[in-house]
């Protein structure tokens, strides 16, 4: 029975490496994410097969029939614009669920003496299960707090206060000391408030390490938190020696963390900035920006992008407030109709969570050869007729190369301001959601189109339409 049980995590794990390999590619990811979820299916099922370690399953149909019609009813609810939360919280309940783990098996025992019997490396697995403790306690409480900011509960600003950073460095200390002391005198009488100790400072850390981060990092914060929910989700593997657990677990942190260098890349950041400067804050908008942003009617535009030979369009989470990818694929369609090449620039750090505007973009069918990425389409950006950029605010903002005391001075953007005009479609004339005043906005060659975003494309289809 083992034998079959152990071939059974060898085929999960391959299923999960195949996935999410095919995550990478637009094309494959449905495919990819079918397969991972085969994997796991395939690794629960197993598991629950396994009579050793299941006795009873009542309370296991019951968990599953529950959670089951709270995913279901979940998905069927939310919205494109939720995404980012319902995944902050996904990313959540997944550090809550190691840190069960951890705490199950201490309630093995009024102290964790039973380990030295149990186990053949007790230290060991106390450390394991201080381990999960401490991942799964931050990213717990990390990713409620990156919820309440992306849903609009809590400001998106950084949240700062005097000393932060030296009481955030001291608490993390005092919970590596007391997790050694713990794997060290696991079977001491102070061993159950040294547990309750990690578990308390491990749950107050995300609070405060997230907190600070302002709304503009909040890709990168939910890419990271994602990578430590996988490492919680090993060690908890480590902590009941479950194989397929662990390999779940180190595959989903290690692509989350490449996933999460990757965003700081392209915002030209570390990782230690975001946690740590406090991006976003009301101090942080640069440089005044001189002139007026310039208005253009419907009508007009229509004219402009009627004589259009290229346009790009450049999305952003305006375009998910307003739902409006759909008429966004239908006037790309009607440009093409009329002659004019299309395509639409991504750029990594685009929307409240990484991938957020393809996902958008690929509810509408748009084709997958029309999405490009920064690097391709900002050589060609001069030769664009039109650029219209749809609620994106810093990934176009121009400040990024040309205002050395902006914070976002050097970070990569789509060259939107090179292209031969700009629409630039917005609800009003406030700044985005980082704070940042938006300098491409005042340009000469950019003109706005203010109101709804779903309701302006809608426009200018209906201008195509008579």
């Amino acid at each position: 029975m083992q034998e079959f049980i152990n071939l059974a995590y060898i085929a999960a794990s391959i299923l999960f490496i195949f996935g999410i390999k095919m995550l990478g590619n637009a094309s494959t990811a449905r495919r990819g994410n079918f397969l991972s979820s085969l994997g796991m299916l395939l690794a629960v099922v197993v598991t629950l097969l396994n009579r050793e370690i299941i006795t009873s399953y009542s309370l296991i149909v019951g968990g599953l029939a529950l959670g089951a019609s709270i995913g279901f009813i979940w998905a069927k609810k939310v919205q494109m614009t939720g995404m980012p939360e319902l995944v902050a919280l996904f990313n959540g309940f997944g550090g809550l669920a190691s840190l069960l783990v951890g705490w199950a098996e201490y309630a093995r025992g009024s102290t964790l003496e039973w380990v030295a019997t149990s186990y053949e490396n007790p230290s060991f697995t106390v450390f394991v299960i201080v381990l999960a403790i401490l991942i799964g306690g931050i990213t717990f409480t990390g990713s409620i707090v990156a919820y309440l900011k992306l849903s609009g509960k809590m400001g998106g600003s950084p949240t700062n206060f005097p000393g932060q950073n030296a009481i955030n460095a001291s608490l993390f200390l005092a919970l590596l000391g007391v997790g050694v002391f713990l794997a060290v005198n696991y079977a001491s009488g102070s061993a159950t408030i040294a547990f309750y100790t990690v578990m308390g400072i491990a749950l107050l850390l995300g609070i405060l390490g997230v907190i600070p981060i302002g709304g503009g990092d909040m890709p990168v914060v939910i890419s990271f938190l994602n990578s430590c929910s996988g490492l919680a989700a090993a060690a908890a593997g480590f902590v009941i020696l479950n194989n397929v657990l662990i390999v779940a677990g180190c595959l989903v942190g290690a692509s989350g963390l490449i996933l999460t260098v990757i965003m700081c890349k392209a915002m030209n950041r570390t990782l230690g900035n975001v946690f740590f400067a406090g991006f976003g804050g009301a101090s942080s908008s640069g440089t005044a920006v001189e002139g007026e942003m310039k208005a253009i009617t419907i009508e007009d535009a229509y004219y402009v992008l009627e004589a259009a030979t290229s346009v790009v369009v450049v999305p952003g989470y305006g375009m998910a407030v307003a739902q409006a990818q759909h008429a966004v694929k239908e006037l790309g369609s009607i440009l093409e109709d009329n002659g004019c090449e299309v395509r639409y620039a991504i750029h990594p750090v685009a929307g409240r969570m990484p991938g957020h505007m393809n996902v958008l973009l690929a509810e509408a069918d748009v084709p997958y050869e029309q999405l490009c990425e920064m690097d391709a389409v900002n050589p060609i950006m001069p030769t664009v007729d039109v650029a219209i950029v749809i609620g994106a605010n810093d990934v176009v903002n121009p400040a990024a190369s040309e205002d050395e005391s902006s914070p976002i001075y050097g970070m990569p953007i789509i060259n939107v301001f090179e292209a031969k005009t700009v629409f630039a479609l917005k609800r009003g004339q406030g700044a985005g959601f980082s704070g940042l005043v938006n300098t491409l906005f005042f340009r000469e060659n950019t003109r706005m189109l203010y109101g709804d975003a779903k309701a302006t494309v809608s426009a200018l289809v209906s201008q195509f339409d008579e």
